[in-house]
């Protein structure tokens, strides 16, 4: 029969052992592909890390270079795992072990290319109709930065002559630069097609229209997914137990991007003051969430606030 202090020496080992498997994981690396849903979603984990004890330490990264990063160990987690439109990156690092799906975080994202209402107006409803006014387009599809899967997409289109597309060409830029380009556009009533997504302040900034027709490129509706390294969740029980639990809505993410937008704050401030308007989120957030040094992380955090 085990003695009392063989009992609490266990305890106290095992307690130690969780101590420093946490303290080890106290800095969490995350990626930013320089996606204002990113920026919203990182700076929500961001401050709920930061209530518990831990570190988040996001770099701007290419998605190439985020998943090269998690195959290697340079990066922990990227909340940005926008299926389909990633399928070829999950194939080449996800399906064989390389870097973990940890869990689905939003539902209902579309991402194709768009137009402004006038466009769609004069005809132009479905990839086979941009062609159509090659001219006034001056065969041009304007894009996000290079290597990210959905200019891939569209480099395929190209190569391959889909919807006679051969001969255009795709102007890759940052999101920011893409958007000024269509904000140009706009006022001048041009011709132009362009990158969309939901959820984004776009949608609201913007009278567009997503064509239809690229389904077998982009898909219909999809989801966005939590990556991790490989062997992180095991590492880091507690911080993977959080990102399992983040689920977040499309009204949320576009009320925090708005928000950045219309009141130039940052990321952080309006992701902060969301939960702060919304704690009952926290709930489901934080349950069976530690902090760092092992209190309840649903009291640390709404101290927080």
């Amino acid at each position: 029969m085990q003695t009392l202090s063989t009992v609490v020496s266990a305890v106290l080992l095992l307690s130690a052992t969780q101590v420093y498997a946490d303290a080890r994981c106290e800095t969490v690396k995350m990626a930013d592909p320089g996606w204002s849903d990113i920026a919203a979603t990182n700076a929500i984990t961001g401050f709920l890390l930061s209530g518990m004890g831990y570190k988040a330490k996001v770099d701007t990264l290419a998605v190439p270079i985020t998943f090269g990063g998690l195959k290697d160990g340079q990066v922990d987690v990227f909340m940005g795992n926008w299926m389909p439109a990633q399928q070829g990156f999950y194939d080449k690092f996800v399906a064989n072990g390389d870097v973990v799906q940890l869990a689905r975080n939003l539902e209902g994202t579309q991402f194709t290319l768009a137009v402004p209402d006038y466009v769609w107006e004069a005809g132009v409803r479905d990839f086979a109709d941009l062609d159509k006014f090659a001219d006034k387009f001056d065969k041009k599809i304007y894009g996000i930065g290079s290597g990210a899967p959905a200019n891939l997409s569209l480099h395929e289109i190209i190569k391959k002559n889909d919807f006679n597309l051969g001969q255009w060409k795709l102007i890759e830029s940052s999101e920011q630069a893409m958007l000024a380009e269509v904000s140009r556009a706009v006022k001048r009533e041009r011709f132009v097609t362009f990158l969309g997504w939901t959820p984004h302040p776009m949608n609201v900034q913007l009278k567009m229209r997503y064509l239809k027709g690229g389904e077998k490129y982009f898909g219909d509706t999809g989801s966005v997914y939590t990556l991790t390294r490989k062997g992180y969740a095991q590492a880091c029980p507690n911080v993977a137990r959080l990102l399992t639990n983040l689920k977040f809505t499309q009204d949320m993410e576009n009320s925090i991007m708005a928000e950045v937008v219309n009141n130039k704050v940052s990321h952080a401030d309006a992701a902060k003051a969301w939960i702060r308007a919304n704690p009952a989120v926290l709930e489901q957030w934080l349950e069976e969430v530690k902090t760092l040094d092992g209190q309840e992380a649903l009291a640390a955090v709404k101290a927080r606030l």
